[in-house]
């Protein structure tokens, strides 16, 4: 029997999205302790989800959470609940997959009856598109990149390697950029020493004379798009790739500049704080790059995300989305 509502998998079992719900006095709550992972599908054919599970683990590991549960149940129960939910999808859709893990109740609260003891799983599956709704534009007016007095929280005070759910750095970076006269503003976040760190939720490459540079893989989150682009990609295509640190100069010279990220694959960056990179459009190298990023997936991922886009109904919902905080 198939449900009519999306289904949510929850410490073992799949409950009605709606009443996948955790204790006021998780952990989560008070600490935001919680590793997380979210993944995306092409055709319907999850990508990279043992690689976004990999780094669950590793996170896991680091903070200390008692996970019984092996990375290959994991894996399992990622693909049971993408099954139970898949006959809800349009045709068209892909599946998004949230994976969260908190360590759960706080030893003061255990004596509470009818509480759930030891960590949370959850795993929702919803449709990609809700996260890249109205990102169409933005493969060709690209994003103007505004670098934050917000900086990252660097790897010696809390390692961003680790994909947890304490980011409210992050959010603040979100709502200053939005605060920036014009459309487009993705925040940048610096490092404690002045170089390029990473997006709010995406890493940043720069293309200089043919090359690809992205800062090194320390105080930032080593995105699975990051890796693809850096293993795969610039290999498949013989384009050299670089990692070294990156100042703002470096960004204001460079001939093109990109941001990555699991949902849209890549994004254009035209601009850094309202200064015009390269040609102020998409280049060669990330047209390149992403046109052939489809070609191992089966999918125009421009061509996806903007008939997504096109097909938006308006319901005059002005609330925040992670890549939007500007009001309507």
């Amino acid at each position: 029997m198939t449900s009519s509502t999306r289904l949510v998998y929850f410490n073992g079992k799949l409950v009605p999205e709606n009443e996948a719900k955790i204790s006021i006095y998780d952990s989560a709550l008070m600490f935001g302790d919680m590793v997380f992972e979210m993944t995306r599908s092409f055709n319907k054919e999850q990508f990279k989800l043992r690689e976004h599970i990999d780094r669950l683990y590793a996170g896991l590991k680091i903070l200390r959470i008692p996970l019984h549960m092996t990375p290959e149940e994991m894996e399992l129960a990622c693909y049971q609940t993408i099954e139970a939910n898949d006959h809800l999808f349009e045709s068209d859709d892909e599946h998004r997959l949230m994976i969260d893990v908190s360590r759960g109740l706080l030893g003061i609260y255990h004596g509470i009856e009818g509480l759930h003891h030891g960590p949370n799983i959850i795993i929702a599956d919803f449709p990609l598109r809700w996260t890249v709704a109205n990102m169409g534009p933005l493969f060709d007016t690209g994003i103007n990149a505004v670098i934050t007095s917000q900086r990252i929280i660097p790897a010696s005070l809390l390692d961003p390697k680790i994909k947890n759910r304490s980011r409210i750095h992050y959010l603040m970076a979100n709502i200053e950029a939005s605060q920036i006269a014009g459309d487009n503003n993705w925040a940048l976040l610096l490092d404690p020493d002045g170089f390029v760190a990473e997006g709010t939720g995406s890493n940043f490459f720069i293309v200089k004379n043919g090359a690809v540079i992205t800062p090194e893989g320390r105080n930032m989150l080593r995105g699975v798009s990051r890796d693809y682009v850096i293993e795969v990609l610039c290999p498949q295509l013989n384009i050299p790739v670089i990692e070294k640190n990156i100042e703002p100069y470096d960004i204001y010279t460079a001939d093109e500049a990109f941001m990555t990220g699991t949902p849209f694959c890549m994004l254009p960056v035209t601009s850094l704080n309202g200064t015009v990179i390269g040609t102020h459009k998409a280049g060669e190298i990330f047209t390149r790059l992403i046109k052939c990023w489809g070609g191992n997936t089966g999918v125009d991922i421009v061509q996806q995300i903007k008939s997504w886009n096109s097909a938006i109904v308006n319901t005059g919902n002005t609330a925040p989305t992670p890549y939007n905080f500007k009001s309507n």
